[in-house]
């Protein structure tokens, strides 16, 4: 794995984080691919329930390296896009930790993970138009489904950044934090990961994948999320759990 990433197993959390902070964190094909190899390994440890993907230095992420375009190299994985996870996402939560800069790329990234925490000094942008180029890792697809239309066409129009509270208001991230993003993206991921695998796995693949079912359909398509987890060991676990009045002992099965 690339020495420009860095990736840590704490208590069921996969901490992923881009170390290139001399150059921002721009990103690079050896970073994206190291990502979307840290992302397969959060699919296939069943210890791990969660992710957090953050920036050394200060800094998330502030796009493509330009250096590495102008040679010809794309900062993208074959299954996962842009930054490997732009255009596939693991069963398992993931949570962005953004301080500093989240721009271009680098919010497209923010943005393809499941819940963003940022520090109150965090800027967010796609400033791809000011360079002649366009935000082609998700920004225009993805603004217009969380936002206004306005509101997403001056994002991508303009180029402008917006800081953690606007982004806040508008929804786009969770939380803002007076401290390093971090701390605040590990104490959601404890919410996150004592609950039961199973139910969190199913739970994400209903939120991210219905918004385009009909209404008519929503239970043909959500039914086979659901039947695995009603008859689990683990739905058992949480029902006698609660009856006893302990912390359930979650196994994934």
């Amino acid at each position: 794995m690339s020495e420009d990433i860095l990736v840590e197993a704490i208590d069921g959390v996969l901490e992923v984080t881009i170390n290139r902070p001399q150059a921002r964190n721009a990103m690079t094909k050896a970073v994206a691919e190291a990502i979307a190899a840290a992302m397969d390994r959060l699919e296939r440890e069943v210890e791990l329930r969660c992710a957090i993907l953050n920036g050394a230095g200060g800094t998330f992420c502030s796009g493509m390296d330009l250096k590495g375009f102008l040679t010809g190299e794309l900062p993208v994985d074959a299954r996962g896009g842009f930054g490997g996870l732009t255009t596939w996402t693991p069963s398992k939560p993931v949570i962005a930790a953004v301080d500093g800069f989240a721009l271009a790329g680098g919010f497209e990234l923010a943005l393809a993970c499941d819940m963003i925490v940022a520090n109150e000094g965090a800027r967010f942008g796609v400033p791809e138009v000011k360079r002649g180029l366009v935000a082609g890792g998700g920004a225009c697809v993805v603004l217009p489904r969380l936002l206004p239309r306005a509101l997403a066409l001056e994002l991508v129009l303009t180029g402008e950044p917006i800081d953690a509270r606007r982004a806040l208001e508008l929804g786009l991230i969770n939380r803002v934090t007076s401290g390093p993003a971090i701390e605040a993206a590990r104490e959601l991921a404890r919410a996150i990961v004592r609950n039961g695998p199973l139910a969190l796995a199913a739970s994400k693949a209903i939120v991210r994948e219905s918004w385009n079912w009909p209404v008519e359909e929503v239970n043909a398509h959500q039914n086979p999320y659901l039947a695995h987890v009603f008859t689990s060991e683990d739905a058992k676990e949480g029902a006698r759990a609660f009856a006893e009045k302990r912390e359930p002992q979650w196994q994934g099965r």
